[in-house]
Order: C-alpha cells, then sequence, then structure tokens
C-alpha cells in the first residue's frame, strides 16, 4: 500500500470517527439522529422562482446539506433537496445558545429539516433564515472528493446513490427517463396498444439468441430461464385475438457487461396485426419524436456536442447499401457465401464459419456503417 492511500485512508478513518462521536452527542442529548418524520412545506426551486409570493414569509424545507461556512456566531450553508439547492442561514441569537450547538455539530452529508423566513441577502441570494434546525440523519460517512464531484466512472455505477448525490445532473437523467417511460405508455396506448404482462420465467428460452440465467422450480422440480425476450408470449396473444399489445419491463441476459450491454434491462416490444414494416417504421419515428416533444419541448437536441433531429421522417439505408457506401463493396451482387467471405476477407471482417450472407453482410455493417449514422436512421434489409 502506498504512503498517499495510507494516508487517505486514515483521515477517512478519522472522519468518520468524529461523526460518530457527534452521533453518540446528540443520542445523550436525547436526539433521535436517523428517520424521524418531518412535514415538509416548500421546495428550492418553488421558494427561487416565486421569491416575490415566498419573501418575508414562512417555510419549512428538508435536504441534505451541501456546504457550510461558519462565522463565529453565525453560519451560512446550502440545502439541496430535489429541485435543487438553496442558501440557508443561522444565527445564533435567533436560535439561542443550546440549539446553535447543533449547527457546529453539522457535517457535509447530514439530511436536516430547516424551518424559517425567506429573505434576499445583500449579495442578492435567495436565503432562509433558521428558526429551527431539525436533524433528520446522520451521515456517518463523508461524501467523496469533498463533495465537489465523483469522477470515477467505474465508481458512479457501482455506487448510484452517490452519484445522485454529488452530480445533481444525473438526478435530471433519471426525472427525464421517468417522463419518457410515462410518455412512451401514453403514446402507445393512445395508438391503440393495450399493455400486458407477460411471464418472466420460462419453461424454453426464446424470442431472442441469448444465453439465458437459469433457475430452478421447487415445486414443479424443473430448471426454467429467466426471459431473454418477452416476443413468444406476445405473438400468442396476436394469435389470441389482441390486434396491438406491447410490454415495457426487464429482460435477463447471462452474458458480457460494458456500456452498451447489462445482464438485466428494460425493454419495449410491440406486435400489431395487420400491419408491416412501414407500420413499424411510423410507430419508431413517432414514438420517439412524441417522447422528445414532451418532455424536452423540442425535437431537436444536442448529444456530445451533435445537433440531432428527431423530426420524422428520418433517413433509410438498406444494410448493403450502407456497407457500399462507406466500403464500395456491393453485397446485392452477392450470391454465394463464399462471395460474401471475400468481401469480408478483404474488409479485414471476422466471421464464423457457420456464418452465412446474412450474418456477413451485419458483421460488415457493424465494423464500417453504425460509427457514420449520427441522425436517425432506419437500417432496413436485414
Amino acid at each position: 500500500m502506498s504512503e498517499e492511500i495510507k494516508n487517505v485512508q486514515e483521515e477517512l478513518n478519522d472522519q468518520m470517527q468524529i461523526r460518530r462521536d457527534k452521533l453518540a452527542e446528540y443520542e445523550a442529548d436525547g436526539i433521535y439522529p436517523f428517520g424521524q418524520r418531518f412535514v415538509v412545506k416548500d421546495h428550492a426551486k418553488d421558494i427561487k422562482d416565486d421569491f416575490l409570493n415566498y419573501e418575508d414569509q414562512p417555510t419549512v424545507i428538508a435536504g441534505r446539506l451541501m456546504t457550510i461556512r461558519s462565522h463565529g456566531k453565525t453560519a451560512f450553508a446550502n440545502i439541496r433537496d430535489k429541485s435543487g439547492d438553496i442558501q440557508v442561514y443561522f444565527r445564533k441569537d435567533a436560535l439561542g445558545e443550546e440549539n446553535y450547538k447543533y449547527v457546529k455539530m453539522l457535517d457535509i452529508g447530514d439530511i436536516v429539516g430547516i424551518e424559517g423566513h425567506v429573505f434576499r441577502t445583500q449579495k442578492g441570494e435567495i436565503t432562509i433564515k433558521v428558526s429551527k434546525l431539525t436533524l433528520l440523519s446522520k451521515s456517518l460517512r463523508p461524501l467523496p472528493e469533498k463533495w465537489h464531484g465523483l469522477k470515477d466512472t467505474e465508481l458512479r455505477y457501482r455506487q448510484r446513490y452517490v452519484d445522485l448525490i454529488v452530480n445533481p445532473e444525473v438526478r435530471d437523467t433519471f426525472v427525464k427517463r421517468s417522463q419518457i417511460v410515462a410518455k412512451i405508455r401514453e403514446y402507445m396506448m393512445r395508438d391503440g396498444f393495450m399493455e400486458v404482462e407477460t411471464p418472466m420465467m420460462h419453461a424454453i428460452p426464446g424470442g431472442a439468441a441469448a444465453r439465458p440465467f437459469i433457475t430452478h422450480h421447487n415445486a414443479l422440480d424443473i430448471d426454467i430461464y429467466m426471459r431473454i425476450a418477452p416476443e413468444l408470449y406476445l405473438k400468442r396473444l396476436i394469435v389470441g385475438g389482441m390486434d396491438r399489445v406491447f410490454e415495457m419491463n426487464r429482460c435477463f441476459r447471462n452474458e458480457g457487461i460494458d456500456n452498451r450491454h447489462n445482464p438485466e434491462f428494460t425493454t419495449i416490444e410491440s406486435y400489431q396485426a395487420y400491419g408491416d414494416v412501414e407500420d413499424s417504421i411510423r410507430l419508431t419515428e413517432n414514438l420517439v419524436s412524441y417522447c422528445a416533444q414532451e418532455v424536452l419541448g423540442t425535437q431537436e437536441i444536442t448529444y456530445q456536442g451533435t445537433e440531432i433531429n428527431l423530426t420524422p421522417p428520418w433517413n433509410r439505408i438498406t444494410m448493403s447499401e450502407g456497407v457500399k457506401k462507406y466500403t464500395g463493396e456491393d453485397f446485392d451482387a452477392v450470391t454465394t457465401v463464399e462471395e460474401a467471405r471475400a468481401i469480408a476477407d478483404r474488409l479485414n471482417v471476422e466471421y464464423a464459419d457457420s456464418d452465412g450472407i446474412g450474418k456477413i453482410l451485419n458483421a460488415c455493417f457493424e465494423d464500417y456503417v453504425e460509427e457514420n449514422l449520427i441522425q436517425p436512421t432506419i437500417v432496413y434489409g436485414h
């Protein structure tokens, strides 16, 4: 272990011990430091957005302490709730000697309830002057990197709760995801689709090509498989007379993990009687553009610095057209697997001995075409 890592761990252990000492002091004073009921009246964003109606009015908020700056008999702190941050102002003469002691015992990460009046400081910052402080949950671990942000990608994925605390923009992503899911359901049902739930444990894994998770049904004494796709059951509903069905739920695939693949994931799958590929294209284009307009208020978004236009109709391209455009190789003229292999060899694309023309075309498409499709594009002719 390096000396630097050892020093960091010792510092962390010291901080955690100090916080536990404060916890013991709260308990000795008869203050329960975790999970009491607290009625919240307002939120930070509402107060800031509608300051004229809140000015000099009483308010009650709750949130996590993100910063605190003490100045003897006064202290300023930032409280973060689900809507954003707001400054609060503690005064010893307003709280009293005994209560102000608890202000000095606060740590970054503590969850507190605040009662007070709203005002604007001389510097123009909207602030709550605190008349009562309530400890709702004592934070026994310090926030990472001195609470200025969690940057390690793997740690962010493994400890998403910490990511949500220190990176507020992540919370906005969660909120938008929830809104998008709601709008997907709204659009699908408006378009005549009925939402259904199908089994997640299957006697036979099917509906896609993937390795399943296997478990055992004790009562029936049989092995069963976590579903890799809902396809087969949804098709049975179409056979049974339900013209349009969709399902949005979890699937499981016992395969690799990277930033595009997870062993469990949410999928939406739909089936429509009496339709064709044009209906599927229309559904896809309109669903995505509808969700963007409803959630973001626009169909033109910026992703990783690139302007993306989601307005239908989208570009269309067949797999073979894409490969020809970016490699010059013409799969439309291929009639034998040997010809397809020859193209793959020229393009240095890997393929298996059992792969036919279609799989070799797909491999060439993935290697040469996918990265060039920036704007929304319908790919067909698989």
